[in-house]
C-alpha cells in the first residue's frame, strides 16, 4: 500500500511551479518529485516512465498544447489519475471544457498553497474542489440553459445530490447538508451512476453539464 500521495505539476510559471512543489513536499502524506513546464514534456515522461500519479495539477495556459487539450491525453496515459486545473482563467468556456474533459477540480491561482493542498486531499476523498466563484459560475451555466434533457429518470433526491456533486461537495459534505448517512449517500450515488451509465464522479458531472440535466 502506498504511504504517500504522488503529485505531478504541469505549469510553465517556474516560480509558481517551484513554490507549489516546495509546499507539497512539506506535507507529511503528499509528495511531488516531477514537474514539467509543458504538456508535451509531461506526456513524453509519463509515457516513457509509465508514471501513474495520484494527482495532476495542471495549468490551462501552457505553451504548445493547452491544459484543456492535455486532459484527454493524460487520461489515456494515466486513467486513474485525478486532474485538478489551477489557472488564472475563469471564463465560462474554459470551465465548461475542462469539466467536460474530465477535470476533477478547477481552482484559481489566487488560492494559497495550503488551500491547494487541502483541495488535493478533498479530491482523494471524493470531492471536486472549486473556488466558490467557480462553483457559482458552474451553477449559472445550468440556469442559463433554456433546454433540459429528459433527465434519465432521476428522482428529485438524485437530482439534488447530482447538483451537490457539480458544486464540488464530497460524500460526507452531502450527507451533512441533507442529513443522510454515508451509506445512504453511497446508495444514491450508485443509482445516479447506473442511470447515467457512468462509473465515476467526474463522468457524472461532465454528463450533467453536457446534457443539461439540472
Amino acid at each position: 500500500m502506498k504511504s504517500s500521495t504522488d503529485v505531478i505539476i504541469i505549469e510553465d510559471n517556474e516560480l509558481l511551479r517551484d513554490s507549489l512543489k516546495e509546499a507539497i513536499n512539506k506535507s507529511s502524506s503528499i509528495r511531488c518529485e516531477n514537474t514539467f513546464n509543458s504538456g508535451e514534456a509531461a506526456l513524453d515522461f509519463i509515457g516513457k516512465e509509465e508514471l501513474v500519479p495520484d494527482i495532476i495539477l495542471l495549468d490551462i495556459g501552457l505553451p504548445g498544447l493547452s491544459g484543456i487539450e492535455l486532459i484527454p491525453e493524460l487520461r489515456k496515459l494515466s486513467p486513474t489519475s485525478k486532474i485538478i486545473i489551477i489557472t488564472i482563467h475563469d471564463e465560462d468556456e474554459n470551465i465548461f471544457k475542462a469539466i467536460c474533459a474530465g477535470a476533477a477540480g478547477y481552482l484559481l491561482k489566487d488560492l494559497s498553497s495550503d488551500k491547494i493542498i487541502e483541495s488535493i486531499s478533498e479530491v482523494l476523498n471524493g470531492g471536486a474542489p472549486m473556488n466558490s466563484h467557480i462553483a457559482k459560475k458552474v451553477l449559472n451555466m445550468f440556469r442559463d440553459q433554456n433546454v433540459k434533457s429528459a433527465g434519465y429518470d432521476l428522482s428529485e433526491r438524485e437530482r439534488e445530490i447530482l447538483s451537490f456533486l457539480v458544486e464540488g461537495l464530497s460524500k460526507k459534505q452531502i450527507g451533512e447538508k441533507i442529513f443522510l448517512s454515508h451509506h445512504t449517500v453511497d446508495s444514491h450515488l450508485r443509482n445516479i451512476y447506473a442511470k447515467l451509465e457512468v462509473h465515476s464522479r467526474s463522468s457524472a458531472i461532465s454528463k450533467a453539464i453536457k446534457e443539461k440535466l439540472l
